[in-house]
């Protein structure tokens, strides 16, 4: 699994609350617990007025590079926003986020073409979030095309089919494995990711519907998750499964990440 830390993101409390004091070793603190929780990635989201946005990106990824190396998933609705950011960056990570709404393509793949920056596409366009998992077949397979065409490896491709709320939507989990099937049949090469977190909003006791989301969802195909890598809980799950799923051999990374302490308790 390719993990993808979630904790700064302005749109969480506590961060925005960091963002807000500026307190920098808040940020520095989240961002080495993540990158020794095994992040691959670190999500740096502002979740800001777009009138402040590029000023606490810039913030955010000074900090985030001074305390680790671990790479960065710069995440924004706005292209610009990204390109922008790109510059920043000392070595290529992700980008958060394209689709199908009108010019993000056009503006970021170009741009990536002949790095080695990878990208998060979600499965909406001009008229929004589709239900169908069909449709957001269809719109994978469109951004993916355009990618191609621009010289990108479907590999360096993240495809987001868009997991909708559990409490609003009851066939949320079975549309998402869906949709990844459909996708994975054309393009075995693509990954697949999600904001964990989505399908549970609005529910009690979030965690226990996050963490049986993850196993499913690496059960149906998904290779990454937009999580949290300081959760022991997340973390049991995210190692149980990979050695239930044959993708741990002899349980090593299983027993690796239980002697670091990443959950259960910490052999004396």
């Amino acid at each position: 699994m390719i993990i993808i830390g979630e904790k700064i993101n302005g749109f969480i409390p506590k961060t925005m609350a960091a963002i807000e004091a500026k307190d920098e070793a808040y940020i520095r603190q989240i961002a080495q617990g993540q990158a020794s929780g095994g992040a691959d990635y670190l999500d740096i989201c502002a979740g800001t007025a777009p009138a402040i946005e590029r000023e606490t990106l810039t913030w955010l990824i000074g900090i985030v590079q001074d305390e680790v190396d671990t790479p960065l998933c710069i995440d924004s609705s706005d292209p610009q926003v990204l390109l922008d950011m790109m510059q920043l960056v000392k070595n290529p990570g992700l980008l958060n986020s394209v689709s199908l709404e009108e010019g993000k393509c056009e503006a970021i793949f170009p741009a990536i073409a002949d790095t080695k920056w990878g990208i998060i596409a979600l499965t909406c366009d001009k008229k929004g979030i589709p239900d169908d998992p069909q449709v957001k077949a269809r719109i994978a397979a469109e951004i993916i095309k355009k990618a191609n065409e621009a010289g990108i490896e479907t590999e360096r491709i993240f495809i987001d089919p868009l997991v909708t709320t559990l409490a609003t939507k009851q066939d949320s989990l079975s549309s998402f494995t869906e949709a990844i099937s459909l996708i994975k049949k054309d393009f075995p090469e693509v990954h697949f990711t999600s904001g964990l977190s989505n399908i549970s909003f609005g529910m009690p006791y979030r965690k226990a519907i996050n963490m049986q989301f993850l196993a499913l969802a690496m059960a149906a195909g998904m290779d990454s998750a937009i999580m949290d890598p300081l959760s022991s809980d997340m973390q049991a799950t995210l190692h149980s499964t990979a050695a239930l799923l044959n993708q741990d051999e002899y349980c090593m990374d299983y027993l690796r990440a239980y002697r670091a302490g990443l959950f259960g308790t910490k052999p004396a």
